[in-house]
């Protein structure tokens, strides 16, 4: 991937190195959730291999996939922001192989170094900032009466 969002492109070196001091490796099952829109986000994941769907649920329909992620890229930016709740849901669409990551080690890292902390931020805002565009265009696709007019 050679989005600015994936972990590679957003840090530096020495902090992708030192993040992934806290790392740990984890896999899931194609159809496992990951999380729950609504519920406490005490964790984080990179996808080594596989893809993961971001949804959102609409009642009285199925959740609508926002947005599909793969290899080196953030599932959960939640757990950055109080009050630390999912805003929306994951799911394994392959078997997926990732780095786990505890939230508040994390945190608490970036509390400890500023130059860390802000690499951090900078990352996980990019990372919304897409979300939050791709959200929008996906719903106006999927609800608007002429979709997102988007043509790219």
């Amino acid at each position: 991937m050679t989005s600015t969002t994936t972990m590679s492109a957003a840090l530096e070196p020495g902090h992708r190195e030192r993040l992934m001091r806290l790392a740990h490796e984890v896999s899931f099952e194609a159809g496992s959730r990951l999380f729950e829109e609504g519920r406490r986000a005490d964790r984080f994941w990179i996808v080594g291999t596989g893809t993961v769907a971001l949804d959102l649920h609409v009642p009285g329909r199925r959740p609508a996939v926002i947005e599909t992620l793969g290899r080196g890229e953030l599932v959960g930016w939640s757990w950055h922001f109080a009050p630390y709740l999912w805003h929306l849901g994951a799911e394994a669409v392959s078997p997926v192989r990732a780095w786990e990551f505890d939230a508040g080690d994390v945190r608490a890292m970036c509390a400890e170094d500023a130059e860390f902390g802000r690499e951090i931020a900078v990352w996980v805002g990019r990372v919304v900032a897409q979300r939050l565009h791709a959200s929008r265009v996906r719903l106006l696709d999927l609800y608007a009466p002429y979709g997102s007019g988007m043509l790219t």
